[in-house]
């Protein structure tokens, strides 16, 4: 039998000769956490951790990835699907996003194009993505991260999330960001606003997850989208972040169509408050959009 480690593919990210992030673009991962490329370990200038993978309280949540619970009946998630009247249950429904060719591999940029497909092996979605990594100032550096998706069927496709199914608050599903906590405390900050109980939900223009302790890092969540769409936070058990395609209500796209997103994540050293956040997704706002892959 092959080794699993000889299976799995990365490709490394660099700024300024340093280290700050694996592509894991091959994964070898059990089908039924929904096998995807994702990003794991990013770090900090310094070095420091700020994403998971595989944790034992979740194994299907992979860095930073995106993810979504349930296109035309296929998970994209990982783990249990949610059914309405029946809850969170196995079904053999697992889909693979599978690296197709690549349009772009630098030290700082990564493009290229999957193909999203079902557990029989039919593609149903083609994706266009681009990770772009670029400096910010000498504490934070920004993960620029794009991706559209098409319809390949000949039919709408469907993208839900249990949200969408009635289970009231679960409507995760998109980009999203598993991260350390370790022996950290966490501050999820907002415009104005903290808390997971105020954010989760909530539309806002930008999030934060402030983590205090041994070796503090803050993370600043910026969607082009704005505040469109509601965040998935979570804080207490794990944490994690993303904003949802389908929150409470299923996205449908129609054959050739799809939806496209941005989302810029800035990645710094040290606990940083809300000030600090402020300027740091001003400084992204000024920032020229990257051109296209």
């Amino acid at each position: 039998m092959n080794d699993p480690l000889t299976l799995v593919q990365t490709h490394e990210l660099r700024l300024g000769g340093r280290a700050v992030a694996e592509y894991v673009w091959r994964p070898h991962v059990p089908n039924t956490l929904s096998p995807r490329p994702f990003l794991h370990p990013v770090r900090t200038l310094s070095g420091i951790g700020v994403t998971e993978a595989m944790p034992p309280d979740h194994l299907h949540h992979l860095g930073a990835s995106v993810a979504v619970p349930d296109v035309g009946g296929a998970n994209f998630w990982g783990g249990r699907t949610y059914v309405r009247g029946r809850g969170s249950v196995p079904l053999p429904n697992h889909g693979v996003q599978r690296h197709h060719r690549w349009e772009a591999r630098t030290d700082a940029v990564l493009a290229h194009e999957l193909r999203w497909t079902r557990i029989d092996g039919t593609a149903i979605m083609r994706e266009r993505r681009r990770i772009a990594a670029r400096p910010v100032d000498d504490r934070a550096w920004a993960l620029d991260f794009r991706y559209s998706l098409q319809n390949l069927t000949a039919d709408p496709l469907v993208i839900s999330s249990p949200g969408a199914k009635g289970r009231t608050g679960a409507g995760y599903g998109g980009f999203f960001w598993r991260a350390r906590r370790g022996l950290r405390s966490v501050r999820i900050l907002g415009p104005g606003v903290a808390g997971e109980d105020r954010l989760h939900g909530a539309c806002a223009a930008w999030l934060a997850l402030s983590a205090k302790g041994p070796d503090p890092w803050t993370l600043v969540f910026v969607p082009e989208a704005g505040p469109d769409e509601p965040w998935f936070v979570r804080g207490g058990d794990y944490v994690g972040v993303g904003p949802s395609l389908a929150w409470s209500q299923p996205l449908k796209a129609l054959p050739g169509e799809g939806p496209r997103r941005r989302i810029i994540t800035v990645i710094a050293d040290g606990a940083l408050d809300a000030g600090a956040v402020e300027a740091l997704v001003e400084t992204v706002a000024a920032s020229p959009a990257p051109r296209e892959a």
